[in-house]
């Protein structure tokens, strides 16, 4: 498992172009058969990659778990959340089989002991993104299908941002301790996303950029707002948002990514808002 720590802002506007790769972007989740795993001293929070091709793949394979967490298993004092890009695959939890298409998700309470991954078509496999955090109860592990998701279309044609947020592990959806994800597909000719942009002291973000044609790539914005910086980013790389952070971005091309937050709270509407005129 691969280990982030925190990194002060006075110390990030310092980095070089590599230094603030090295730190924040998550690059090469998926291989086959294996499970890519990031822990991020942020929050706790723990980015997933699970690619499973030939094999049915544990949600714990080739990661020390009490090295790592201290627990006898993974989500022993974690809940999950999961989201399939790829093929047609099976999430199965403690034995209950959830059959996943494109773009579905599924949330995965506190205390699932057993928790399995494979494709239904080895020559197109299931991709499996998941972001963890910590939890202190139990709720109820439940499949969200994309046509259950809550729709928040927002944006315009006119400022290239025009987009639809779908809420899938949201207070509006489900119960959970911590944890909230979505996804947010932008329309053909839209570039922008989360614009205005903000921070919230009270939470992080993690994000993954997906559905990124070939030869296209994201700018994803970040630091504090006087003082901004960029990552280029490529079809599945994820980025971790500390809460002093922007997260905002442009791609070359539409796209979709998916959002991750854990913290204090789950206010949607507790953003720290910048003028865009004031950010530099």
């Amino acid at each position: 498992m691969d280990i982030r720590y925190s990194a002060h802002p006075k110390d990030v506007s310092r980095y070089t172009t590599e230094e603030l790769r090295r730190e924040f972007l998550i690059e090469n989740l998926y291989q086959p058969d294996q499970v890519g795993a990031v822990y991020s001293h942020v929050d706790r929070m723990v980015t997933l990659g699970i690619l499973p091709v030939n094999e049915t793949v544990s949600i714990d394979k080739g990661i020390d778990v009490w090295k790592n967490f201290g627990t006898s298993y993974f989500l022993e004092r974690r809940e999950i959340g999961l989201f399939n890009l790829g093929g047609d695959g099976v999430c199965t939890v403690d034995g209950t089989a959830y059959a996943m298409g494109r773009k579905d998700c599924i949330y995965i309470t506190r205390g699932a002991k057993e928790v399995t991954f494979s494709s239904k078509d080895p020559q197109n496999p299931a991709r499996f993104y998941g972001v963890s955090a910590p939890a202190h109860c139990s709720y109820e592990t439940r499949l969200i299908k994309l046509a259950d998701a809550a729709k928040r279309p927002l944006g315009s044609t006119e400022l290239s941002n025009k987009r639809v947020i779908n809420q899938f592990i949201h207070p509006d959806v489900l119960p959970t301790c911590q944890l909230s994800m979505g996804m947010t597909v932008l329309e053909p000719g839209s570039v922008w996303n989360t614009m205005p942009v903000h921070t919230h002291e009270r939470r992080m973000e993690i994000y993954t950029y997906f559905d990124i044609p070939e030869g296209n790539v994201v700018f994803h914005l970040m630091g504090k707002p006087d003082e901004t910086r960029h990552i280029v980013m490529k079809n599945y790389d994820a980025v971790i948002s500390p809460s002093w952070s922007i997260h905002a971005g442009a791609g070359t091309s539409s796209y979709t990514f998916i959002w991750a937050m854990g913290g204090e709270n789950q206010a949607f509407d507790d953003m720290d808002t910048v003028v865009t005129t004031e950010v530099r």
